[in-house]
């Protein structure tokens, strides 16, 4: 009998397959633009923490992160499964032990955002329905707090799944233009082939986005 394989992770991605997309990214590290945007901060007072947002949170690899480099969390997907495996990992047990995360169960389209000065989106924006990110994009907008950051993905024009009805891309100025009341501390297009075996047909379009948003004159 043969087992069945995982698919790619961008295959998983594109039938919102969220099980086997985890299964693939089991054990991979937090994404590069969050762990940026937490260096930018700095040390954070360990009798103050703030409070960071994880939307998309996935599995929780990026909501471990800002536990551990001291932030309090304000975690949210819309899988179940995701927010089941990020709920068995420790860190996050004995974060919610201490009061220190709290987890949401929400779409896009159903969120509160609460105020924060970090709010992390790690390949997640992309599949908020496109009738719905201006909005989404408003709320985010609001809860980032002068001399907040925003760290995270946004997917580009040229992707391959700019064609999928229920994705939201953007070209390169209307991205930018997303930021024109931020400064942009790190700002990488990403614009190629996959690179991974099995992957070659996809090509992905990617903005990996860090900025801080202005204070106010």
């Amino acid at each position: 009998m043969t087992t069945p394989q995982t698919p790619p992770v961008h295959e998983a991605a594109h039938r919102r397959d969220w099980p086997a997309y985890f299964d693939r990214m089991e054990g991979k590290p937090a994404r590069d633009t969050l762990l940026k945007a937490l260096a930018l901060f700095g040390d954070i007072d360990p009798n103050n923490p703030p409070l960071a947002i994880d939307l998309g949170c996935g599995a929780g690899r990026d909501s471990v992160a800002m536990l551990s480099a001291g932030w309090n969390v304000w975690a949210q997907d819309g899988s179940d499964d995701g927010l089941n495996r990020t709920k068995s990992r420790p860190e996050i047990k004995s974060a919610l032990n201490s009061n220190r995360i709290q987890i949401h169960h929400a779409d896009f389209e159903n969120l509160q955002i609460p105020k924060t000065k970090l709010l992390n989106a790690s390949f997640s924006l992309p599949f908020c329905p496109p009738t719905h990110f201006k909005a989404l994009w408003q709320q985010i907008d609001h809860a980032i707090e002068p001399g907040g950051r925003f760290s995270g993905q946004l997917f580009g024009d040229r992707d391959d799944w700019a064609t999928i009805d229920d994705r939201s891309h953007f070209t390169r100025t209307e991205t930018l233009a997303l930021f024109d009341q931020y400064i942009l501390e790190s700002f990488t297009e990403e614009d190629r082939p996959s690179k991974h075996i099995g992957e070659n047909h996809k090509h992905w379009h990617v903005f990996h986005i860090v900025a801080r948003k202005k204070e106010s004159k």
